[in-house]
Formats: structure tokens, C-alpha cells, sequence
């Protein structure tokens, strides 16, 4: 009877133990310790992607329901691909501000330190080049703006160290990795209210307003440094101030 009840509990302790297991590795009882730990510390964590890109459909449905965009990115190619393309082609609701922050890139900025990073892992990426997809990224925000109003850009000139897209209702928090590209790097998906939200939309709301109003300053063949016109506004007037984001 002994050895009976052993065997009993050995097998019932084996099969705990494989259930608990099982449930530590699957995802979605990763996503329900988050949630808990998330409620109970008020970070707001709604989800935790492994990789940037993964979150694509989720940040989609996200900008699809927003009242408003604010956009602080190390390169920009999002802004190019099918999450925005709703916003540019007028599919969803109109917005009342969409705000884009992009790395200023000059020679001797920050982003020429982040082109270095990239250089030592990336060999499809010569020096220059991610100047040059930043200054094209930044021209098609412009022709954007030419035709939608609430459209906004500025340049920033920080360590290039994460991504930020915000909504009145969440908030994607990339942390670039310095021998990754951001597509593979975590991705925190927060939620309003919590801390996360609020740290994201503070870094967001000073790093704007710490920056260049729409405007580039470019060099030009000869070394010196030349101004590049902000996209022209309509007759409808600017966006509402940052106050309006915070609301």
C-alpha cells in the first residue's frame, strides 16, 4: 500500500510539475503573469512583444481607434508601411494630431553614433546610408503633410536608444539593442493610465518640444549648412497644441 500510495503521489507531483512547466512556457500564461504583476505594480504592461515586429497587426488595430499619433523613431520606415498607410490615405476617422519626431540627420549627430553600432553587425549597411533613409523618410512625411494638416514633423538630435508611438489610449516602447536592429528588438505595449504610459508620453512631450520645429538643416556641397522649408500648412491652421495630447 506504500509503495502504491508513493507511486500515486510521485506521479501526481510529476504531472504538477510538467502542468506548471507548461504553463510558465506558453505565452498566453506569460501574458496573464504580466497583467497581474502589471495591475498590482500600476505599470500598465497590456503586453510584451519579443520582437518589434511582432506587434505590427496589434499597433495597426491600435492607430486605427486613435484620437492621436505622436511618433519619436530611429529611422522611420514604419511611417512607409501598412500600419500608417490608413492614417495618410484618410481610411480612419480623422485625427487631430499626428506628431513625427525624427533623428536630425546631419553629420556629427546622434544618429551617426547608431549608424556605427549598426555598421559592426550589419554588412548591408555602408556609412551614410541610414542619414540617407532618415532624410527619405522625412520627405515622405512632408509630402504627407502637404495634403493632411494635422500632420507634424520635427528633428531630434538624442542618443537614438528607442522607439516610441503613442496613442491617446496606449503607448509601443521599443529599446534599441545595440547589435540589433529595432524590428528585433522587445517590444512593451502599455496602456493609459499607468506609469509606462505616462514616462513614454513625458519623454515624447519633451524630446518635441526641446526640438526643431519641422525644420532640417541640411549641409550642402560645399560644407555649409543650409535650410530645408517646413511642409507648407493648409488654410485649416496648425495642429493643437501638445496640451491636447495629454487629454
Amino acid at each position: 500500500m506504500n509503495d502504491f500510495t508513493q507511486g500515486v503521489i510521485s506521479s501526481m507531483a510529476a504531472t504538477a510539475l510538467s502542468v506548471a512547466v507548461g504553463w510558465i512556457l506558453s505565452a498566453r500564461a506569460r501574458e496573464w503573469a504580466v497583467a497581474a504583476l502589471s495591475r498590482y505594480s500600476g505599470l500598465g504592461v497590456r503586453k510584451l512583444h519579443r520582437q518589434q515586429r511582432r506587434a505590427a497587426d496589434e499597433l495597426a488595430a491600435d492607430l486605427a481607434r486613435a484620437r492621436w499619433v505622436g511618433v519619436l523613431t530611429g529611422r522611420g520606415n514604419e511611417l512607409t508601411r501598412d500600419a500608417f498607410a490608413p492614417i495618410w490615405s484618410g481610411a480612419v476617422r480623422p485625427l487631430d494630431a499626428v506628431r513625427v519626431l525624427l533623428p536630425d540627420p546631419r553629420p556629427g549627430s546622434w544618429l551617426v553614433r547608431r549608424e556605427e553600432s549598426l555598421l559592426r553587425f550589419d554588412r548591408g549597411l555602408r556609412p551614410g546610408m541610414l542619414l540617407e533613409q532618415v532624410r527619405n523618410n522625412a520627405e515622405y512625411v512632408r509630402e504627407v503633410a502637404l495634403h493632411l494638416d494635422v500632420v507634424e514633423l520635427r528633428f531630434y538630435d538624442l542618443p537614438n536608444l528607442y522607439r516610441i508611438i503613442l496613442t491617446d489610449e496606449v503607448a509601443y516602447i521599443t529599446l534599441y539593442g545595440d547589435t540589433e536592429h529595432g524590428r528585433n528588438s522587445p517590444c512593451v505595449v502599455a496602456r493609459r493610465p499607468g506609469l509606462l504610459y505616462e514616462l513614454a508620453l513625458c519623454i515624447f512631450t519633451s524630446t518635441w518640444e526641446a526640438s526643431g520645429r519641422g525644420r532640417e538643416e541640411e549641409r550642402d556641397d560645399d560644407g555649409q549648412e543650409k535650410s530645408v522649408s517646413p511642409p507648407r500648412r493648409s488654410a485649416r491652421g496648425r495642429p493643437p497644441s501638445m496640451a491636447g495630447m495629454t487629454t
